[in-house]
């Protein structure tokens, strides 16, 4: 039987580091990354056959549980009928409304394959729109790899400590302002030094790319107000926070959705007139706390398949070809295979599922802060939602992580020697101690309890990498 560390050597000589996307290499915390042959629910297995609870969940997708008999039936029939058309058809509009009818903002839906492609293009919009150059981003917050958006990121380029990426112009990196997070002062004063020439602020609703962080009360709002005032557009990413930190994502989390707040969707019918779908958005978006101007969504929509989507309203979006003069395409945009995934995903993720993920973190994250607490290691647990991470350290147990600076000031070591006596106990973590935790609807009391079994062993080594 091939181990992962064979796996590992062999990917080595034919895939640049042995792994298409960085994290997956494990540089943050050594040894061979796993080579993982199966998933099914709340487990994933190795190709030596070893289980793992899984936290990781494919990075968000996997909100219902991996391989959800619902979801892979839909893709299997779709299959039958084509892998691709290159062609439009009918399940895309069945998507753009199911998604629309979550999160009102997004009133037109372009789909892509990769939150990446959605972010890139909800900043040409901005350009386009506004005729302006400048972003404005926020340290530590990741929107995927173009090169504006590579400038003081977190996820990958936090784990690997680099400042941004090789390859990225000067000139394109003069033109992305990164700001603090959390902090209303510096952006107010980025804006009275150049907002004549901000085309936009993007922001995570609930940052989740350097550990989880959220925004101060307020914070989202004052985004809003200043990129009004200043005449910019605010794009809000939810690509990890997308129908997982509530039906309506983080944006919904502070507007007030509940599980209990899930749309009953519209009939098609009711969704194609122009003037119905304007007043329906203008009732849901009655008593919103903020509206931004564009939303980009990835993970969870696409039901663990290449789909992503970016949207927003319709003198936005309509500024897009063939409609407008903003060209984006994709071949594989829409396809019919992963958008059967999402739409099954979402007609599924009903209320249970979003009370039985939110009670799994619940549990989880108080089980594993009195663990910490029984054994006096210093530690800072924030949460999202369900989404969450565990920050060690004196550092951030007495300041707390509202932003990437005092993310950065954790011990990383101390997570080094966690996630694998962590990973020796059957529980597989997050391989890098910037990136959010995440659970399923099949994270069940039994799950937990197997999670919880592993704690000892791991918080002693966590003791003994603080000193």
């Amino acid at each position: 039987m091939k181990t992962s560390a064979q796996a590992f050597v062999q990917a080595r000589a034919a895939i640049p580091g042995g792994v298409n996307s960085p994290v997956r290499a494990w540089a943050a915390v050594g040894g061979a990354p796993l080579f993982i042959s199966r998933a099914r629910g709340a487990y994933i297995t190795d190709i030596e056959g070893r289980e793992y609870v899984d936290l990781v969940c494919t990075w968000g997708p996997s909100l219902l549980g991996h391989a959800h008999p619902q979801v892979t039936a839909a893709v299997r029939e779709a299959a039958e009928r084509g892998l691709s058309f290159g062609a439009p058809h009918e399940n895309e509009t069945v998507l753009a409304n199911m998604i629309t009818a979550r999160m009102p903002p997004a009133f037109r839906i372009r789909m892509v394959s990769t939150g990446t492609e959605a972010t890139m293009t909800a900043i040409r919009l901005a350009r386009a729109v506004t005729g302006r150059p400048f972003i404005v981003k926020f340290a530590g917050c990741y929107h995927g790899h173009s090169d504006s958006l590579l400038v003081a990121a977190g996820s990958g380029v936090a784990t690997q400590g680099l400042p941004g990426s090789a390859g990225v112009t000067a000139g394109t990196a003069a033109d992305t302002l990164v700001v603090p997070y959390n902090d209303e002062a510096a952006l107010e004063r980025v804006f009275e030094e150049s907002g004549a020439k901000i085309a936009a602020v993007i922001t995570e609703s609930a940052p989740a790319n350097m550990g989880v962080i959220t925004p101060k009360p307020g914070f989202n709002r004052c985004i809003r107000r200043l990129t009004r005032e200043h005449g910019a557009l605010m794009i809000t990413d939810e690509v990890l926070t997308g129908f997982r930190c509530s039906p309506a994502g983080y944006w919904g989390l502070e507007a007030g959705y509940g599980p209990a707040s899930l749309p009953a969707y519209l009939p098609a019918a009711a969704m194609q007139g122009e003037e119905e779908r304007r007043q329906w958005q203008k009732t849901q978006l009655a008593q919103a706390q903020y509206v931004p101007d564009i939303i980009t969504f990835g993970k969870i929509v696409g039901g663990g398949m290449p789909l992503a989507a970016l949207g927003g309203a319709p003198e936005i979006m309509d500024r897009l070809a063939p409609v407008g003069d903003v060209y984006q395409a994709g071949t594989l945009s829409g396809n019919p295979l992963a958008a059967a995934a999402g739409i099954a995903t979402l007609k599924y993720a009903d209320e249970a599922v979003y009370r039985a993920v939110d009670s799994a973190a619940e549990q989880l994250t108080e089980g594993l802060g009195a663990e910490f607490d029984r054994a006096s290691v210093p530690f800072r647990i924030n949460r999202a939602g369900s989404l969450f991470s565990v920050f060690f350290g004196r550092e951030p147990a007495e300041n707390g992580v509202e932003n990437y600076a005092q993310a950065r000031a954790q011990n990383t070591a101390a997570y080094t020697a966690f996630f694998h006596a962590m990973l020796d106990g059957g529980v597989y973590l997050p391989p890098s101690c910037f990136e959010a935790w995440f659970v399923s609807a099949r994270h069940t009391p039994q799950v937990l309890d197997r999670i919880f079994a592993a704690l000892p062993n791991a918080v002693n080594a966590v003791k003994k990498a603080l000193g």
